[in-house]
């Protein structure tokens, strides 16, 4: 059986003074997270997490902490804690369905300093299978979220030739044994 994974990079920092106490929780739970200077640096080893159990009383008392800040975590969270039975301790958070790009988003849209951040993932196989190796790149602003994968930019490599629109400035030329980019 082959195991997949996802390691990924979240750039720059960011500042402890830009996430709301509940952006913190989700993202601590979602990836690692090491202090870096006056925030943290986000990175997942295997893959980000996309089902998360966080204790209730930690999520309510972040959530209320964080009310007052333009955040799409807090109305999510909001309708999660409502439809959660209340006997359990820790709720069962499946981000499969969303994502995490969107609490980057928010941090951009309030941050005073952050115009955007990126995320680089790549996408590795414990097996030589074809499909277990490329990456990804993801560009986060307060605006929007664009992202492509290796396959998305082969699939549009593939498509210029068919078309006959290829663009040669981005072509990869190889000297000697070393890439670079050309132009």
């Amino acid at each position: 059986m082959a195991n997949y994974h996802t390691p990924t990079v979240i750039q720059p920092t960011i500042p402890d003074v830009d996430m709301t106490p509940l952006e913190r929780l989700l993202l601590s739970h979602i990836f690692s997270a090491e202090p870096d200077g006056d925030g943290l640096y986000f990175y997942a080893d295997e893959c980000p997490a996309d089902m998360i159990w966080i204790n209730r009383s930690e999520l309510k008392t972040a959530l209320a902490a964080s009310k007052a800040a333009d955040s799409d975590a807090n109305a999510y969270i909001a309708e999660q804690l409502s439809e959660a039975s209340t006997d359990e301790d820790e709720i069962e958070l499946d981000l499969s369905m969303t994502s995490w790009k969107f609490l980057f988003k928010s941090i951009v849209k309030r941050s005073l300093t952050l115009r955007y951040i990126t995320a680089v993932s790549a996408f590795t196989c414990s097996r030589m299978r074809p499909d277990g190796w490329g990456g990804m790149a993801i560009f986060i602003t307060a605006d929007g979220i664009k992202g492509q994968s290796t396959n998305d930019f082969l699939e549009d490599c593939l498509a210029e030739i068919e078309t006959g629109t290829a663009d040669e400035t981005h072509n990869l030329s190889v000297n000697n044994g070393e890439h670079s980019a050309g132009s």
